[in-house]
């Protein structure tokens, strides 16, 4: 029997209850995840966040309509 198979053998009433554990342990996991950011000093400075800037792809739009003029299509 897969993991699967036992956990829609469960009474939906114990699933939701594991739904509702796993999403509050994601939601205190991202809040312990600031806090903790805080009290190491590890908050980013804005030179941090301009260098991500530079990283991070730009997306660039392209008329459709252009593209096929220029094609010859």
């Amino acid at each position: 029997m897969s993991l699967w198979q036992k956990y829609r053998a469960l009474a939906p009433r114990t699933r939701m209850l594991i739904g509702a554990g796993v999403v509050a342990y994601a939601g205190l996991g991202i809040f312990l995840s600031d806090v903790a950011e805080q009290k190491f000093d590890m908050v980013p400075t804005e030179k941090d966040k301009e260098e991500l800037r530079s990283v991070i792809p730009k997306i660039r739009l392209v008329d459709r309509d252009d593209v096929l003029s220029r094609d010859g299509s």
